[in-house]
C-alpha cells in the first residue's frame, strides 16, 4: 500500500472513531436532557459553527444552494435519521444500534435502482437478504423486551440512506463544507421546532428546562467530533479513494462495542455478534463486488 493510501486510510479511521465517540457522549445524556432537546442543541451549534467557517473561507454567496429542494430533503432525512438513532443510543445498546445502522451501504445500494435509475445488480439483492438476517437477529430480543421503538436503529439507517442518495443527486454544486452547511442549516431549525413541540405535549420525558453546563458543553463536543469526523474521512477520501476508505467505516462497530463495554456495561450476547458479522459481512461483500465491477470498466 502506498504512503498516501495508508495516510488517508488512518484518516478515515480517525474520523470513524470520533463518531462512535460522539455517539457514546449523546449516550450519557439519557435521562439528563430529552433527545429532541439534546439533537436541537447538537445541530445547532454545528450549523453554526459550520457556518462561521464557510462565511470566512467561501464568502456569502456559498450560502446559496444550486438546489434548494435537494438541500432541504438532505436536512429532512438526516433530521429523522437522527432523532431516531439519538433515540435508540438512549434506550438499546450502543453496539446493537451501531450494528442495526450499519445496513444503510446496503439500503442505499438496493434504493438506488428505484430512485436513480441505476440498475440493481444481483450482488445488492443477496446483500440485501443477508443484511436483514442480521438485522432480524440482533432486533429479535430486544422487540420482545423494547417493543416497536427496537426498529428505531433501522428506521435511522433508512433514513440515512435516502440522504446518501441525495447527497449523490447534489453533487458537484458545491463544496464539501457548504454540503455540511446546507444539511445542519435545515436540520437544525426543524429540530428546534420539534423540540419545543414535544417539550409544549408536557410527555413525560420530552419536556425540559434550561440545561446543566455539562449538557451544553457535551452537546457542543458531539457537534466538534462529529464535523471533526466527517472532515477527516473527506480527506481520508482525497487521499486514498472512496473504495480504499468505505470498509474503514467498520472501525466504528469495534469502537462503539468497546465504548458500550468499558462506560455503559453494555455486553454484547452472542446473538448481537452474530447478526453484526452478518451486516457488516453483507457490506463487505458489496464493496467487493463494487470494486470488481470498477476494475472491469476500466481495465
Amino acid at each position: 500500500m502506498q504512503t498516501s493510501e495508508r495516510t488517508g486510510l488512518l484518516y478515515a479511521i480517525c474520523g470513524f472513531t470520533f463518531l462512535s465517540i460522539g455517539d457514546a457522549v449523546i449516550k450519557t445524556m439519557a435521562g439528563d436532557w430529552p433527545v429532541t432537546a439534546v439533537a436541537a442543541l447538537r445541530f445547532t451549534i454545528g450549523a453554526i459553527g459550520l457556518s462561521a467557517i464557510l462565511l470566512f473561507k467561501e464568502g456569502p454567496r456559498a450560502f446559496v444552494p444550486a438546489h434548494p429542494l435537494v438541500q432541504l430533503g438532505r436536512g429532512l432525512c438526516l433530521t429523522l435519521a437522527s432523532l431516531c438513532f439519538f433515540s435508540a443510543i438512549y434506550i438499546m445498546p450502543l453496539a446493537e444500534t451501531m450494528a442495526i445502522t450499519f445496513v444503510s451501504p446496503v439500503l442505499t445500494a438496493l434504493l438506488s435502482g428505484p430512485l436513480l435509475g441505476e440498475k440493481v445488480r444481483p450482488a445488492v439483492w443477496i446483500a440485501s437478504v443477508a443484511a436483514l438476517t442480521g438485522v432480524v437477529i440482533i432486533l429479535r430480543p430486544n422487540l420482545l423486551e423494547l417493543g416497536w421503538p427496537a426498529v428505531l436503529p433501522l428506521i435511522s439507517a433508512l433514513f440515512f440512506s435516502l440522504m446518501i442518495i441525495l447527497n449523490r443527486a447534489s453533487a458537484g454544486t458545491g463544496s464539501s463544507l457548504s454540503m455540511q452547511v446546507f444539511v445542519a442549516g435545515v436540520a437544525a431549525p426543524i429540530l428546534i421546532v420539534v423540540a419545543f413541540g414535544a417539550d409544549a405535549s408536557g410527555i413525560e420525558g420530552l419536556t425540559f428546562g434550561w440545561p446543566s453546563w455539562d449538557v451544553i458543553a457535551r452537546c457542543a463536543f458531539v457537534a466538534v467530533t462529529a464535523s471533526t469526523a466527517h472532515w477527516l474521512a473527506y480527506i481520508g477520501t482525497t487521499k486514498a479513494g472512496a473504495a480504499q476508505v468505505a470498509p474503514a467505516s467498520y472501525v466504528q462497530m469495534l469502537v462503539a462495542t468497546a465504548l458500550g463495554w468499558w462506560f455503559f456495561g453494555d455486553v454484547p450476547d452472542a446473538l448481537t455478534v452474530l447478526g453484526a458479522t452478518i451486516i457488516i459481512g453483507a457490506g463487505l461483500f458489496l464493496w467487493r463486488d463494487g470494486m470488481r465491477i470498477g476494475v472491469r470498466k476500466t481495465g
